[in-house]
């Protein structure tokens, strides 16, 4: 009764989404990104619901090894947001078990300062010192010609995004941090699908660091509704990471599965009483930021459409380019480097010779066209760092001349798969009607 009861509810659940999907093509603002899903998702929503174990499960099992396979490492972590995989992966390294490589207070760590702050924050937080400098345009990523005068003997880590789903360069970037002896965070929350020839080879984006970090926000190129990752292939950074993760605890034994190492009573650690049930045990100051089944249900279906919209975003990427061109005395359009296969997350414009961004802006947004800035631009800038503005609890390295004129003059628009050539055109008609205004 109980399996013909199921069937129906998600045969039911199929009819639903059909009409949900053409309702949400319907829409007629044109948004800088969006869900795009069929049945499948949602069957697989429902059917999560259905069993209700809620909290990490066999879908969160599936979902993790489909997305380390998919990135090309050997481990995936599921978590709460990409932002708590940024504060995940940066806790991992100052961890004690690294010895003289691990991140202490007043540690220094290179950035750019065009960057999400979520990137920056945990820097911040565990007191290391953020490095700043500045990124290049049209590809608005770390000007690596500035890394070696951001070294200094306090350098522990490089951490930096992959801006808008093109890949900074790898090479430079991974070859500095080996003849230096740094970590690299890959920060891939912009970038999944995105491709870069490294080491005479071509590989994921998200697979070159030590740790990289992922998010699935319904803005992202696939989603989990809220919901992130942080992944690696060292195993010794991957027993911190896991531990991390869920609440710093010493035993690794899978949620709901109670003694699978079948030690759960028989260790014994200096300052506990002997055979101190190791399910609580805590090792390391840790968090709770692990994510739900749910939401690895949706991220197995998404990931099954990663490739195709992938492809969709870059054609869309190059279809507003070529629309673009016949103004491109008043912009800057984007590149890629020759070794970079993006995956875009967003259309990137920056005006020329100081252009009224407000104004251009404005305008798109009055006509139904969704826009963003390129996050914080000069992230220095903001309130934020007002409390410690003028202090040595971060540095800056040279100008920061991009950074500022991104904050003044670019702004971004979507190339997701949900937009068709009809919003496209719109797209580019507006922007090109608000520049000759």
């Amino acid at each position: 009764m109980e399996s013909r009861l199921k069937e129906r509810i998600l045969e039911l659940t199929k009819e639903y989404a059909k009409e949900k999907v053409k309702e949400s093509k319907e829409d007629e603002k044109i948004r800088y990104a969006g869900r795009v899903f069929d049945e499948k998702e949602l069957c697989n929503l429902v059917d999560a619901s259905l069993e209700f174990w809620l909290t990490e499960g066999r879908y969160t099992a599936e979902f993790e090894s489909k997305l380390a396979s998919t990135i090309g490492v050997k481990y995936a972590n599921f978590v709460n947001s990409g932002s708590s995989a940024d504060l995940l992966a940066f806790s991992a390294l100052t961890s004690y078990e690294l010895g003289d490589r691990r991140i202490k207070r007043g540690d220094e760590v290179i950035t750019v300062a065009c960057s999400f702050p979520t990137t920056i924050s945990p820097i911040i937080q565990y007191g290391a010192i953020p490095v700043f400098v500045d990124v290049t345009i049209p590809e608005y990523n770390i000007n690596t010609d500035m890394l070696d005068a951001a070294l200094s003997s306090k350098t522990k880590a490089v951490m930096i995004a992959h801006t808008l789903g093109n890949p900074f360069n790898l090479q430079a970037v991974k070859d500095f941090c080996r003849q230096n002896g740094l970590w690299l965070i890959e920060d891939n929350c912009d970038a999944l699908g995105a491709q870069y020839y490294i080491d005479g080879e071509w590989k994921m984006t998200g697979s070159v660091g030590d740790i990289s970090t992922n998010s699935f926000y319904p803005a992202h190129h696939i989603t989990t509704g809220e919901g992130g990752a942080v992944c690696t292939s060292n195993p010794e950074l991957q027993k911190i990471i896991r531990s991390l993760r869920d609440w710093g605890r010493d035993c690794a034994c899978p949620s709901g599965r109670d003694n699978s190492c079948g030690h759960r009573f028989d260790k014994k650690w200096e300052f506990l009483p002997e055979g101190y049930d190791h399910k609580y045990v805590y090792s390391r100051f840790g968090y709770n930021l692990k994510a739900t089944d749910l939401q690895a249900a949706i991220g197995v279906s998404q990931l099954d459409k990663l490739p195709e919209f992938v492809e969709k975003r870059r054609e869309n990427h190059k279809y507003l380019k070529e629309m673009l061109e016949r103004v491109s005395y008043k912009i800057i359009l984007p590149e890629h480097l020759c070794e970079a296969k993006p995956s875009w997350f967003g259309f990137v414009v920056t005006l020329k010779d100081g252009g009224e961004k407000n104004k251009v802006v404005s305008y798109l947004e009055g006509n139904g066209i969704q826009t963003r800035s390129l996050f914080a631009g000069n992230i220095i800038s903001h309130p934020c760092f007002d409390p410690i503005r003028k202090t040595d609890l971060y540095r800056v390295v040279g100008e920061l001349t991009e950074s500022d004129k991104i904050m003044n003059d670019t702004f971004w628009v979507g190339v997701y798969p949900g937009l068709d050539k009809e919003k496209l055109d719109k797209i580019g008609e507006t922007i090109i009607d608000a520049l000759k205004r």
